[in-house]
């Protein structure tokens, strides 16, 4: 199955209207608070690391950029067109590779597989931000991508993250001028439970090698000067070997 019309619109219409500013999106911080915490989690478990490397839902490319320069070959891969505008925009260079995916359709995830072949991946942040009906697809194809020697990472928020968006969300003087542009795109987040994502894995035929606790870093301030942090986890899976 592929996601809904309704949600590759919403998040078309979401990335068309972002700045290329950094730092411009609620959950695009810089890497020394995201993707570089978490590669040394990571790293430890790639049984090769010189297989590419596949951002799933890349957005801008923030992470993607800073992953191409320790992996040999690294693509950046979101649903939405103008996400992928955006990050070849900020990549002159061309450190990585980008690409319109539809990460929950197996025939997309398959014939990504046949032209790189087994890939370790790399997702942040976007399981909870899956229509409920689709998350189970996007799971499988994570493992249709990493095949037998591929590995996946892979950040979620935590239960504990939605008292504290729904805080967000209602406050009187409005949500966070960078957290109002996703409610107003009908793309809110989600609740993902706990217990919900390694079955998620399990189901799609890989293992739970490691998992943690890591605070996902955002863009976004709180009136006393404090970033605002959202509780998330962290798992890494595999095929068991």
């Amino acid at each position: 199955m592929s996601v809904t019309s309704r949600y590759r619109q919403a998040w078309e219409g979401f990335w068309a209207e972002v700045p290329d500013e950094p730092g411009a999106v609620f959950w695009d911080s810089e890497p020394a608070l995201a993707a570089g915490l978490q590669l040394p989690l990571f790293a430890p478990h790639l049984t090769d690391p010189e297989l590419p490397l596949v951002d799933l839902g890349c957005g801008n490319g923030t992470q993607t950029r800073f992953l191409a320069g320790r992996f040999p070959r690294v693509v950046g891969a979101d649903i939405a067109a103008s996400a992928i505008e955006h990050a070849r925009h900020a990549d002159p260079g061309g450190r990585a590779a980008y690409r319109v995916l539809d990460a929950a359709d197996k025939a997309e995830a398959e014939s990504l597989h046949a032209e790189l072949g087994d890939v370790n991946v790399y997702m942040r942040g976007v399981l909870h931000q899956c229509e409920p009906d689709d998350r189970q697809s996007l799971v499988d194809c994570l493992a249709v991508l990493a095949g037998e020697h591929g590995r996946v990472f892979l950040v979620e928020l935590s239960e504990a993250a939605r008292p504290i968006l729904g805080r967000l969300a209602q406050d009187p003087a409005g949500p966070p001028a960078k957290l109002a542009p996703v409610f107003r795109h009908g793309i809110a987040p989600g609740e993902v439970a706990d217990a919900a994502v390694p079955e998620y894995l399990r189901a799609a035929g890989l293992t739970v090698l490691d998992d943690g606790e890591l605070p996902l870093a955002t863009t976004e301030f709180a009136p006393d000067g404090r970033r605002i942090d959202l509780p998330s986890k962290w798992l890494v899976a595999g095929r068991a070997r």
